[in-house]
């Protein structure tokens, strides 16, 4: 057998790996490793104009996709008598099978997807429940596989032990509750135990680590039912688990570029997280120095000092499969599916298996490259491979999210400035874009979250205006109260972004909740300027660091003229995130991602 398939979002074939469907038990290599067979291109490219497959792979695993692209493309090719290009693009999981849900509606026939690789089969399943049964197959074709895992910086992962002795997915979540556990072991600077997760609206590793969550909490990680899911018992258990989090992000990248920053700064790793949980191929990129602001832009560093150790909970895994699935759209051209056949074909051949285990994946025999294994402190044959579940748990635990995850206590500050009146290319001002931004996004918090609205600017007297708009109280209750405040904002005149900044981080630390995610949400589209002295920038930066053990400040650059330099400065002072909205007519796709992290 060469490749894996998957049906109805459950792994069909996973004794490719060695194990058992549901089987937990076993090592991921291969009982007969596949002898993956010779690429076979063509004498001479077919005729043109050339057939474009348009691939969209996730975030996660664009890299290796792309490379993928690059391999076919590289060899003449000719499908039914015409050349084939191949064309990458990419997306977060949850945001491309919502899209698919709907036909790619922002996109062009030309633009849309004929091949779908989403980095795990558990995004067919929520793409088919949101609507796009006709659009997406049931089933599709592994090309390669990283595992999700619990990762530590060493230190940490020595001092407890789970470097050497692999702990349940029931012991994670135990110590994560245990406020004292680092300094019962000798290490109070830690602080508390830090769990990073990110959205399971969005990404893969956390749509696994709401399903460990559940697992866990009713008694076996193995076997999740839709009854569990929705039993009250299992469902406060998860609530608690959540309590650990220090704040939901939308790609692993987003934590592990804060934990490199704590270590450039002169500390340590710890200082941001305690384990997170991500995909090997993460582990690896952060292991050998490469790092993500942003969770698309990469950058290529020094190897930290404190490198990640993946760890491999006793009790099971999930994997992020990458299957490639050709869309049914009625835009996939009859030549646009064979040359799609094809470029799957070329990912299981032996030249694109390469390419796989070259960019960090397990092939299709479950093997990582020696030196990936190596740099990322990963077993080269783990126990424990689980397959995702079927259709009706992923989308009960999805269902389920809302209810039980960490509830926010937020405050949204805005620079309504002079400069907020600019006229955008839609015809709305500044202002106005900020306002339907905001408002959208006040769709993700529900009652129990508590949310309010600050906004700041000056005139000539120097007074910060209109400040304090909207209380931060209960959204439940609160939402037209908050949605008038918002409405009645108009721009004036200066920007005292430090002075606001320093003035609202205060007044939120004092409302510190520690059983929430505490943050402000700033979004400016200027630089500090003031009419008479105010608040200098240090003084705002050392108000920062008293703040930043209770607070969170994500910050937004709406529109070239922001000051992207400051923003970066606020966010990364509390470990919090800067979101780049400088093209301001993507403002509402930014701040829907930035609230994800609630």
């Amino acid at each position: 057998m060469a490749l894996l398939l998957i049906g109805g979002g459950t792994l069909a074939a996973v004794n490719l790996f060695g194990g058992g469907s549901g089987d937990a038990g076993e090592p991921q290599v291969a009982a007969d490793p596949v002898t993956f067979p010779q690429d076979e291109p063509a004498a001479a490219d077919g005729a043109g104009p050339c057939t474009t497959l348009n691939v969209l792979s996730s975030f996660e695993n664009a890299e290796m996709v792309q490379e993928l692209a690059n391999g076919y493309n590289a060899q003449p090719r000719d499908v039914e008598g015409a050349c084939v290009d191949v064309v990458a693009t990419k997306d977060k999981s949850g945001i491309s099978a919502e899209d698919a849900a709907e036909g790619f509606p922002d996109l062009t026939d030309a633009e849309r997807p004929a091949v779908w690789i989403p980095d795990a089969a558990s995004w067919l399943s929520v793409a088919r429940d949101a609507g796009a049964g006709d659009i997406v197959p049931e089933s599709g074709t592994t090309v390669g596989a990283s595992d999700i895992v619990l990762a530590m910086p060493e230190p940490l992962a020595d001092a407890i032990g789970w470097d050497e002795d692999a702990p349940t997915w029931d012991e994670v979540f135990t110590a994560s509750e245990d406020v004292q556990l680092w300094a019962d072991l000798g290490h109070p600077e830690w602080g508390g135990f830090q769990l990073g997760k990110t959205s399971p609206v969005v990404a893969s590793s956390g749509e696994a680590s709401m399903l460990v969550s559940y697992g866990s909490a009713s008694g076996s990680v193995a076997d999740l039912s839709v009854a569990e899911v929705e039993d009250e018992a299992v469902t406060q258990t998860v609530r608690e688990h959540e309590l650990a989090v220090s704040h939901y992000m939308a790609t692993p990248e987003h934590f592990l570029w804060h934990a490199r920053q704590a270590e450039a700064r002169g500390g340590s790793a710890a200082e941001f997280l305690s384990a997170v949980i991500v995909d090997e191929k993460s582990v690896w990129d952060y292991n050998r120095g490469i790092v993500s602001r942003d969770g698309v832009t990469r950058v290529e560093d020094e190897p930290p000092a404190e490198k990640l150790v993946a760890i491999y909970p006793t009790d099971g895994f999930y994997v992020a499969d990458n299957p490639a699935v050709v869309l049914t759209g009625p835009w996939v051209s009859e030549a646009q599916q064979a040359a799609a056949a094809d470029f799957i074909r070329y990912a299981g051949t032996e030249q694109g298996q390469q390419i796989v285990r070259d960019y960090g994946y397990r092939d299709l025999n479950g093997v990582l490259s020696d030196e990936v294994a190596e740099v990322g402190n990963l077993e080269p044959a783990p126990v424990g491979v689980l397959p995702f579940p079927g259709q009706d748990v992923i989308v009960a635990v999805h269902e389920a999210f809302p209810d039980v995850r960490k509830r926010a206590n937020v405050l949204f500050l805005i620079d309504v400035s002079g400069s907020m009146d600019d006229v955008l290319e839609s015809g709305q001002t500044r202002l106005e874009g900020a306002k339907d931004a905001i408002t959208l996004a006040l769709d993700h918090f529900a009652a129990g979250d508590d949310v309010g609205l600050a906004a700041f600017s000056s005139g000539g007297d120097g007074v910060m205006i209109p400040g304090l708009v909207s209380p931060v109280q209960d959204i439940g209750d609160s939402r037209e109260e908050f949605l008038a405040a918002l409405d009645g904002l108009e721009a004036v005149a200066y920007t005292p972004l430090y002075e606001a900044v320093d003035t609202f981080s205060r007044d939120q630390s004092q409302a510190y909740d520690p059983s929430r995610i505490n943050a402000i949400v700033l979004l400016s589209d200027g630089t500090n300027n003031t009419a008479v002295p105010t608040t200098t920038e240090d003084e705002m930066l050392a108000t920062l660091d008293e703040v930043s053990h209770t607070l969170l400040v994500f910050t937004l650059a709406y529109g070239a003229d922001a000051d992207v330099e400051a923003l970066q400065a606020i966010s990364g002072a509390t470990g919090a995130h800067y979101y780049d909205a400088t093209d301001p007519l993507e403002v509402e796709d930014v701040l829907g991602d930035l609230v994800t992290s609630f």
